[in-house]
């Protein structure tokens, strides 16, 4: 009995072994097998595995041609005249930035031309001659800038519309010639209008609006290049003066036809009568993207009130009542523009002027990316300025612009450039105005770069104006904000008196309860 028990277990065991592939070859043919499922991370691995067995690495195809993106990785470089079929993508050059291990990878988008855009397609056909200006413009034009011999294409586009009457808004890149665009038909226009009361200071004929006092001193030296042979006197209106300073920088000048000023500053002198806006013939605002910003739209609604804007072209033709001429100018498309304009005048009469290139890589400037962590960027930065130190000994380079988000980032920076006894200038919008005045010729300038005026801080170039280096602008505090501070620490005080007066009376009269010694 003992060993047949182990036999029936055996058998049982047999059996029941046996019993899954009977059922299985019972099955229909309709009935669906069991599906084994392999983790497709899995099944690359394993492909990636067979592939490798015995092969060689791949050779990394290089196409003919100039780059346009160079990478670290050289399967990543693409060619200027790159053509992809209809179901190739474009490799990302980075591609798996997001992961650890891309720690000090880096691209480059080379450039295509040594010159800029706008510079490059100067059309030889125009003439600043045949876009209307009188010879007496292009005499001072001449004089104050020889370089500049044939218009851009955006000054082609803007002259002839502003020498009609009508109210222009041009958004075009850096560099593109925007300043000289509205000067020339404006100062012309100023020459033709009757001079009765513009030889008042309180009265200018003109007004440049800009954001900053540094951009008001520049557009003031190229308006004054020009204004010098035609008889107009152009003066700049900068923030961070007093009234007493204000009011001596406007009688230092009676004579002035023209203004640029910044929008506290003007906002003072029209709040103190010190100017009067009822001669305008035009008014420009320079840089309007930045003007548009929380930090400037009040300033500037205010200053649009006041000042008597055209409804139409004819009505700048009235000798009895002279309307002004509005521009924008700006590196792009602001927001906010039509309720703006619904407030002084009517969309219809306006002329929206846009360059080819507008919110585009400028194909001249070649732009480096770098994959890094936090604690890596002053590194890297410091050997970046160390190099530039060396090739400045043996050829000649330009300065080295750093952006930095805050302004207390701007002096860290400044103390560790310091210790590694690098020259440089800081430059950010909590300094006094006679500092950062005093801030020029420096080889390497670190500047702070608010984040709620990234628009204003965008650096622009004068390369198709008279050579008028541009620095870096900075923000300007607007006088509304200042007054808001002053009303809430007022307030603030008035509570901290009030609970000292009731703590007083509280100890010399105590309630009941309390126990007076």
């Amino acid at each position: 009995m003992a060993l047949a028990r182990p036999a029936r277990i055996l058998s049982l065991a047999v059996r029941l072994l046996r019993e899954p592939r009977r059922n299985l070859a019972g099955r229909g043919s309709d009935e669906p097998l069991p599906v084994v499922r392999v983790p497709r991370a899995l099944q690359r691995r394993q492909e990636q595995r067979q592939s490798g067995r015995g092969s060689f690495p791949r050779p990394v195809l290089v196409r003919p041609g100039p780059l346009l993106v160079s990478a670290r990785r050289p399967e990543l470089n693409q060619p200027a005249r790159l053509t992809l079929g209809r179901w190739e993508c474009a490799p990302l050059a980075s591609r798996g930035w997001k992961h650890r291990r891309s720690r000090r990878d880096h691209f480059s988008i080379e450039r295509v031309q040594q010159e800029a855009p706008a510079l490059r397609n100067l059309s030889s056909r125009d003439s600043f001659e045949d876009l209307g200006l009188e010879p007496r413009v292009l005499l001072a034009l001449q004089e104050a800038a020889p370089e500049v011999v044939r218009p851009t294409s955006v000054q082609s586009e803007t002259i002839p519309p502003l020498l009609r009457g009508r109210h222009v808004l041009c958004a075009a890149e850096t560099g593109s010639g925007k300043t000289l665009s509205y000067l020339l038909p404006l100062f012309q226009r100023l020459l033709r209008s009757a001079n009765l009361d513009s030889r008042r200071s309180t009265a200018p004929r003109g007004m440049v609006v800009v954001p900053s006092r540094e951009l008001a001193e520049q557009v003031q030296a190229v308006a004054q290049s020009l204004g010098r042979y035609l008889d107009l006197q152009v003066i700049p209106l900068g923030g961070g003066l007093g009234m007493s300073r204000l009011k001596m920088q406007l009688c230092r000048c009676p004579s002035a036809d023209v203004v640029v000023a910044t929008p506290g500053a003007l906002w003072k002198a029209l709040k103190s009568q010190l100017i009067n806006l009822e001669r305008l013939s035009f008014i420009v605002l320079d840089e309007v993207d930045t003007l548009l910003d929380e930090s400037f739209l009040e300033l500037v609604d205010y200053i649009l009130e006041k000042s008597p804007i055209a409804e139409s072209p004819d009505e700048l033709e009235d000798p009895f009542n002279p309307k002004a001429q509005l521009v924008m100018v700006g590196a792009t498309f602001p927001e906010g523009l039509n309720q703006l304009l619904s407030k002084v005048s009517s969309p219809d009469y306006l002329t929206t002027i846009t360059s080819s290139k507008l919110h585009c890589i400028m194909p001249h400037v070649k732009q480096t990316f770098m994959r890094l962590k936090g604690a890596e960027k002053v590194t890297e930065l410091v050997q970046i300025l160390k190099q530039h130190d060396k090739t400045k000994k043996t050829e000649p380079s330009g300065t080295i612009l750093v952006f930095c988000n805050s302004s207390s980032t701007v002096n860290w920076l400044g103390y560790i450039l310091d210790d590694h006894k690098i020259q440089h200038l800081r430059l950010q919008g909590q300094m006094p105005a006679s500092m950062r005045a005093g801030q020029s010729h420096l080889g390497m300038v670190v500047h702070a770069f608010n984040p709620s005026t990234q628009k204003e801080e965008a650096s622009r170039s004068l390369s198709s104006r008279p050579a008028q280096p541009r620095t870096a602008k900075t923000t300007q505090e607007n006088p509304v904000s200042k007054k808001k501070k002053k009303e809430r620490k007022r307030k603030q005080n008035k509570q901290t008196k009030k609970k000292k007066n009731q703590q007083k009376r509280q100890d010399l009269f105590p309630v009941r309860g309390d126990t007076c010694l």
